[in-house]
């Protein structure tokens, strides 16, 4: 017998294999999910710094858990969408928004009016857009236009191969250019072609989902006259949360280069990027006089130059549509117990289903707030009536009813190497690469790798006996 058949024996079984596992390798290269992450960008800083500056006299104001970054970055989080590694294939949205104001009006309405939010990236063969959810004023009527998902930017990724990466996905500094609709859609500021602040982002990519549980059976409804439970008006609760970042500006005065300082959160508060929440809130709460007392727990503490305050025992209280939050303030080592730091509108704060909720109401610093605050020199100039961060509340009317996340800023990122370039002998280094692909990829392709070496060993040794045989005279 010659080593022939040997060998398509060993080429047949090698192709099986392959058939059996080149699936499950594609099958794992196909689309995932990204869940999680967070897209700073400044939309342009000559824009920003025409809006607080003496000509338009306006501001801004950060909208759905959007943070600052820097000094002139605005942080969007909570990514979600796909990822291809096979094709690199990418498409995040990003939560948040930011609105600009200025050139204010005797009627209290502003001129320059815009707000951008949802960012979303999408990158495909190549090429990338940034897309925004739009409302602006136009510079010369007036007009208010919104506009959902605008190809507001293109973005520059030469250099960048999105195929192959794990998690993070990241990208740092790339270039973005002002998009034909998005100069209609920035009101007129900027022509088409204009260069905009770079873009980076960071988001997680999760593996593929498990099979979905079977469904549970949906409980028998109530017989025709049941009477349902009456709830009562006023109930206990025992899950809250309430959502303050204290001030936007004062949080980037202790970071900041005159600050040098930090924020330490202890007694479970948890940090949402532009928010510090207080959990574990316990109370009352009537649905029919919208009235509510909690107290939660947590504090965040604030130290830097000149500056050690700390807020904890956070307090509600909710009559009437107004609302006031408290908190025991401790300053150069004296606590002042209770103060009550800021009044807020609640006539926002109903029940639906299983939570009563009040979303970003506004606030201003009170009188109690001024005074506990003004002993630093840092915050001396905070006199009642600031406008502070605004205030959310979230309160479980059930056992076990789910509260709101926090904005998911996604695991910290750093972007690997990017893949080698063609030889040449000047060849521009990427901006940002994707990271190399995962370990469960890496273990399958390994695998087959060797099962490859294994079947090909495996047929050489056969013929080798076969030849070894022949010469001895012998049969296999």
């Amino acid at each position: 017998m010659s080593a022939r058949p040997v060998r398509a024996f060993a080429v047949t079984l090698l192709a099986a294999l392959l058939a059996a596992l080149l699936p499950a390798a594609a099958a794992r290269a196909e689309s995932r999910a990204v869940q999680g992450g967070r897209l700073d960008w400044g939309l342009k800083s000559s824009f920003q710094s025409y809006v607080t500056g003496p000509v338009a006299k306006g501001g801004f104001q950060l909208k759905g858990g959007a943070a600052t970054v820097g000094g002139s970055l605005f942080r969007f989080h909570s990514a979600t969408g796909s990822y291809d590694p096979a094709s690199g294939r990418f498409e995040a949205a990003f939560s948040g928004g930011v609105t600009f104001q200025g050139h204010r009006k005797p009627d209290g309405t502003h001129e320059l009016d815009m707000t951008i939010s949802r960012p979303t990236v999408r990158i495909a063969d190549g090429s990338g857009t940034l897309y925004l959810d739009v409302s602006s004023r136009a510079k010369d009527t007036g007009a208010v236009v919104n506009q959902s998902q605008v190809p507001f930017a293109t973005l520059g990724l030469g250099g960048i191969d999105m195929r192959g990466g794990g998690s993070p996905i990241a990208l740092t500094n790339v270039p973005a250019t002002l998009t034909d609709q998005g100069a209609k859609a920035f009101a007129g500021y900027y022509q088409a072609g204009a260069q905009l602040d770079p873009v980076s982002l960071s988001a997680d990519v999760k593996a593929a989902p498990a099979a979905p549980a079977a469904p549970q059976p949906t409980p028998p409804a109530q017989p025709p006259g049941t009477p349902a439970a009456a709830q009562p008006a006023q109930a206990a609760f025992t899950d809250a949360a309430v959502d303050w970042g204290v001030r936007r500006t004062f949080r980037e005065y202790v970071t900041g280069a005159v600050g040098q300082g930090k924020w330490t959160l202890a007694e479970g508060a948890q940090d949402g990027g532009a928010l510090f929440r207080f959990p574990q809130g316990k109370g009352t709460y009537d649905s029919q006089k919208g009235a509510l007392a909690a107290e939660f727990t947590g504090s965040v503490r604030f130290t830097g130059a000149q500056l050690d305050l700390t807020l904890g025992k956070v307090g509600v209280k909710v009559e009437n549509g107004k609302g006031v939050l408290s908190a025991d303030v401790t300053t150069g080592g004296r606590t002042s117990p209770a103060v009550a730091l800021v009044e807020f509108d609640a006539k926002g704060l109903k029940a639906e289903g299983k939570l009563a909720t009040l979303t970003e109401a506004p606030a201003t610093l009170t009188e109690g707030g001024s005074q506990a605050f003004g002993s630093m020199a840092p915050l001396s100039s905070y006199k009642a009536g600031t406008e502070m961060d605004p205030v959310s509340l979230a309160v479980a009317l059930e056992a076990g009813a789910p509260l709101p996340a926090l904005p998911d800023i996604g695991s910290t990122a750093s972007p690997a190497p990017a893949a080698p370039p063609a030889p040449s002998s000047a060849s521009p280094a990427p901006a940002a690469a994707a990271p190399a692909a995962d370990s469960a990829d890496t273990g399958l392709y390994a695998s087959l790798a060797v099962a490859v070496l294994v079947l090909a060993g495996g047929a050489a040794l056969l013929v080798v006996r076969r030849r070894r045989a022949t010469a001895s005279g012998t049969t296999p």
